[in-house]
Formats: structure tokens, sequence, C-alpha cells
């Protein structure tokens, strides 16, 4: 088994259907090696709506966790939203663990998020 800071992550972004969305989709873990990556898929658009699909993301780190609240509150600051997409049982638990779960909207799909 190849070690969890190896493991790459993919981000695939694409338009919501209405202007002024973005959909990234993540594809890996969401750690301390892939942190940069993560942040700058994040601060790569000023959309008034973000969502992060996880549904793909096997875990995420503290230092995950840092740049997700680092997001939110960004997009909370100047009037955006943020959503999340798909987040395993491990994913939230990580987030509910560090007492930031409540700082996000969840969603099972896309779809949902987006309206």
């Amino acid at each position: 088994m190849a070690l969890q800071s190896q493991e790459p992550l993919e981000i695939v972004e694409t338009p919501g259907p209405q202007p002024d969305q973005r959909v990234l989709a993540l594809r890996g873990p969401v750690v301390l090696s892939t942190l940069f990556q993560f942040q700058n898929a994040i601060r790569a658009g000023n959309s008034r709506a973000l969502v992060i699909d996880f549904t793909h993301v096997p875990y995420i780190d503290s230092a995950g966790i840092g740049a997700l609240v680092g997001a939110h509150v960004n997009h909370s600051k100047d009037g955006r939203s943020l959503a999340l997409v798909g987040v395993s049982e491990r994913v939230h638990n990580a987030l509910k663990v560090t007492h930031v779960e409540s700082f996000f909207r969840f969603f099972s799909t896309q779809e949902e998020a987006l309206r």
C-alpha cells in the first residue's frame, strides 16, 4: 500500500448550470502534500457559489481541514456560498472531531447543492 502522503489529488473544475457557479470535483486525499494544489483550485475563481465534490476523497488531514475552513471564511466574508457534496463518513467524522462541521453545508449530489 502506498503511503497516504504520496497519493495524488486530481481536481476537475466545471462550471455550474447557472452563471457564477463553479464545481470542483476532487479525486484523492486532501492532505498536506496536496494542500497547495487544493488551495490554488479554490482560490482560482471568485464565483458566487462554489461546490466541492468530495465523492472520491478517501480522507482529509488537519492541513486539508484548515484549508477548507479558510475557504469557508473567505467565501463567507465575501458573501459567497460554499457547499460540500458526497462527503464520506470518514471525512465527515474528521470535520466533526475538529468541531468545524457546523461551518459547512452538506449535500448528497451536485444537483442539490447547485439549486
